[in-house]
C-alpha cells in the first residue's frame, strides 16, 4: 500500500512539474513584421526604409572595358607623356574595371522633398611603364596595390538648395558627353562633380533657374603660367612655366538659366572665376601678380522628337572664356599636349605637336594675362531599334593668347628651345579637335556593348618648317634633338560592356 501510494504521488509531482516547463515554455505573441513596401512616389525601384517615411533606392554598374592605341581609359589618346611619345613604351592597349554603387534617398517635408544622393566606384585601371635612362623602365600604373575609389556625387538637397559634390550648375544635363560616351571631347562644362552651395528656383513650364558658389580649388583652374619659371624639359612637355596657382581666395560663381519643354531644352549659363597667383620666386618676398577675375558663357540646345526615329536627338553647346579655360577644356581632357610624329626635314629626328591650356600667364614683376578659348560640341544621337543605337559626335576647343603673353612665351621658346625661325615664327595659340562614332548594343535590358572611335588633331600654329632643339627626355624615351614643329593627329578605340541595375 505505502509503495502504490508512492507511485502515485511521485506521479503526480512528475505531471506537475512537466506542467510547470510547459506553461514556462507556451510562446508569447510575436511583434508584427514591417514588410518593406513599395515606394511609388518617386518612380520605379524605391522602397520604404522599415520604420520610417523616407524612401530608399539602391543602383550601379559593373563595366569592363579596354582602350586600344591610348595609354590611358578613355579621355584623349596619345596626346602627352608616354602615349604621346608614340614610341615602344607607348601602350597599345590599357584595360579597366570598374563597380559603381548609388544610393537616393527622398522623404516628403512640408519644404518639399529632402534628397540625398550618395555614388562611388571602385576602379581597377592597367598602367604602363616610363623610362628611366640606362636601359631600363619602371611601372607607371595608375594604381599600383590595389584600385582607386572614387566619390562621384555626395549631396544634399533640400528646398531648393544643393549642399555638396554635385555636377556644375554650368553644365549641360548631357555634361562633356553629347553622345554620351567619350570623356575628351572640348566645346562644354564638364561632368566632373564638384563640392558647391546652389539654390534653384522652379518657376512651372520648364522654366528654372540656379545660382551657385562652387569649389575652384579641385578642377576649376587649368595652368598660370609664370613663364619666368620655364625650362626646356617643361617646355617639350608643353608647360609654358612654372605652374604658379596660388590658395583659393574665392569659390566659382555660377549662373543658369534653362528651359526644358516636351521639344528639347535650351540653357545659358555664365561662370566667374578668380585667378589667384602664388609669387614671382620661391619667397614671398619677390612679390606676386594681383588676382585677375575671368569669366565664361555658355549655350546650349537639345532637339528632341526628331523625325529620324523615336527618341532621336541633336545636342548642341557652345563656349567662350576668358581666363576660365576649364570651362571650355573640361576637367577630363589634359592641360598640356607633346604629340610625336614623322617628319620630312632634313636634319630633323621627328616631328612634335606643342601645346598648352592656361588661365593665365605672367612674368616676373607683370600682371595676369588672361588666356581666351571658345568651342563647341554637339552629337546626332540615333536609334535604329530598341536594341541598337548609334551616336555620331564631334568638338573643337582653340586656346588664344594676346600679344603680350605671346611675347612672353615666345622668348621663353627662342631662349630655351632655340626656335629656329625667331620670334617672328613663333605663335603659341592652337586648336584641338575630336570626331567620334559610337554603336551600342543592349541585348537584354541593363547589359549593353558597344564599341567607340575618336579621331583627335592637334592644330599648332608655329610657323610652318619651324624647328626646335629639344633636350634628352628619359621618361619618354626621346633623345636630345633637333624636331620639327607640325600639326599631329591620333585614333583610339574603346571596346566596353556595361551591366547596370
Amino acid at each position: 500500500m505505502k509503495l502504490v501510494k508512492s507511485l502515485l504521488l511521485g506521479a503526480g509531482a512528475g505531471l506537475i512539474a512537466v506542467g510547470g516547463v510547459q506553461a514556462a515554455d507556451l510562446p508569447i505573441k510575436a511583434k508584427p513584421v514591417e514588410y518593406v513596401k513599395i515606394c511609388s512616389l518617386y518612380g520605379a525601384g524605391f522602397y520604404y526604409i522599415p520604420g520610417s517615411d523616407t524612401c530608399i533606392k539602391l543602383g550601379g554598374y559593373l563595366r569592363v572595358e579596354t582602350a586600344l592605341n591610348t595609354n590611358g581609359v578613355y579621355a584623349s589618346g596619345r596626346v602627352n607623356g608616354v602615349a604621346g611619345a608614340n614610341n615602344r613604351l607607348s601602350n597599345f592597349y590599357t584595360t579597366r574595371s570598374r563597380g559603381d554603387l548609388n544610393i537616393d534617398t527622398r522623404t516628403a517635408t512640408e519644404y518639399g522633398v529632402l534628397r540625398t544622393y550618395f555614388d562611388a566606384n571602385f576602379t581597377w585601371t592597367s598602367g604602363g611603364y616610363t623610362g628611366v635612362g640606362g636601359g631600363g623602365t619602371t611601372y607607371a600604373g595608375d594604381f599600383i596595390a590595389g584600385g582607386l575609389l572614387s566619390i562621384h556625387y555626395a549631396l544634399i538637397q533640400f528646398a531648393g538648395f544643393t549642399m555638396g559634390k554635385a555636377v556644375s550648375q554650368f553644365s549641360t544635363p548631357w555634361m562633356n558627353y553629347p553622345g554620351n560616351n567619350f570623356d575628351g571631347l572640348p566645346g562644354a562644362g564638364g561632368f566632373n562633380p564638384v563640392n558647391q552651395f546652389a539654390y534653384t528656383a522652379n518657376f512651372g513650364q520648364g522654366l528654372s533657374v540656379s545660382f551657385s558658389a562652387e569649389d575652384q580649388v579641385q578642377q576649376d583652374t587649368t595652368n598660370i603660367w609664370n613663364v619666368s619659371g620655364a625650362t626646356a624639359a617643361g617646355l617639350a612637355t608643353g608647360a609654358y612655366g612654372a605652374n604658379d596657382i596660388g590658395g583659393s581666395r574665392a569659390p566659382d560663381l555660377i549662373a543658369m538659366l534653362r528651359v526644358d519643354q516636351a521639344w528639347g531644352l535650351f540653357q545659358a549659363s555664365v561662370a566667374a572665376h578668380n585667378n589667384h597667383a602664388a609669387y614671382y620666386g620661391a619667397t614671398e618676398l619677390t612679390g606676386h601678380p594681383d588676382d585677375k577675375w575671368g569669366w565664361a558663357g555658355q549655350l546650349a540646345l537639345s532637339i528632341k522628337n526628331i523625325p529620324t526615329g523615336p527618341g532621336d536627338t541633336i545636342n548642341m553647346t557652345g563656349v567662350y572664356t576668358n581666363g576660365a579655360s576649364r570651362y571650355n577644356f573640361q576637367q577630363y581632357m589634359p592641360t598640356t599636349y607633346a604629340m610625336y610624329g614623322g617628319t620630312s626635314i632634313a636634319g630633323a629626328y621627328q616631328s612634335v605637336g606643342l601645346a598648352s591650356v592656361s588661365d593665365s600667364v605672367f612674368v616676373t614683376g607683370s600682371d595676369q594675362q588672361l588666356t581666351t578659348t571658345y568651342g563647341f560640341n554637339g552629337a546626332y544621337n540615333h536609334n535604329w531599334d530598341p536594341q541598337w543605337n548609334t551616336a555620331i559626335y564631334g568638338g573643337w576647343g582653340s586656346v588664344r593668347y594676346n600679344d603680350t603673353a605671346k611675347g612672353y612665351i615666345c622668348g621663353a621658346f627662342v631662349g630655351a628651345l632655340a626656335l629656329s625661325t625667331g620670334v617672328g615664327g613663333c605663335n603659341p595659340d592652337f586648336n584641338y579637335a575630336v570626331v567620334g562614332a559610337v554603336t551600342r548594343w543592349t541585348p537584354v535590358r541593363g547589359l549593353t556593348f558597344s564599341a567607340d572611335l575618336t579621331y583627335t588633331m592637334l592644330d599648332q600654329k608655329y610657323a610652318a618648317g619651324s624647328t626646335v632643339a629639344l633636350p634628352t627626355q628619359a621618361g619618354i624615351a626621346k633623345p636630345g634633338a633637333t624636331y620639327e614643329l607640325k600639326d599631329q593627329n591620333t585614333v583610339s578605340l574603346l571596346i566596353r560592356a556595361q551591366r547596370n541595375w
